[in-house]
């Protein structure tokens, strides 16, 4: 019987901005992340964008379960001097991690 292979994750973070902090703001504040999401086991991709009500919406793909959840434990240790940490309200962040269930994509 083959390996059961692990199906990938999808992470979601939610939350309001700081005070007076525009989106383009807050993505200047991720470079040092966004340079250390690549640098993790089992990172795929991030994508942030802006919903109507003004909250952020951060979409992370890893490998699994296992490294997207790795990494979110030890983020805001080893990254806990980036400025983005001062551009979130703390109080508003929703954070998930799920196992992929179905994927469908554009064929080439």
């Amino acid at each position: 019987m083959a390996k059961q292979q692990q199906r990938e994750a999808m992470e979601i973070t939610t939350f309001k901005l700081a005070k007076g902090l525009t989106v383009e703001e807050f993505i200047a504040a991720n470079a040092d992340i966004d340079e250390w999401l690549r640098r993790q086991p089992g990172f795929r991709s991030r994508r942030i964008a802006q919903a109507s009500d003004g909250s952020i919406v951060d979409m992370l793909i890893w490998d699994s379960v296992v490294n997207g959840t790795d990494a979110a434990e030890r983020i805001m240790n080893e990254m806990r001097h980036s400025p983005v940490h001062a551009a979130i309200n703390q109080q508003s962040v929703v954070w998930s991690i799920a196992q992929v269930s179905r994927r469908t994509g554009r064929m080439s």
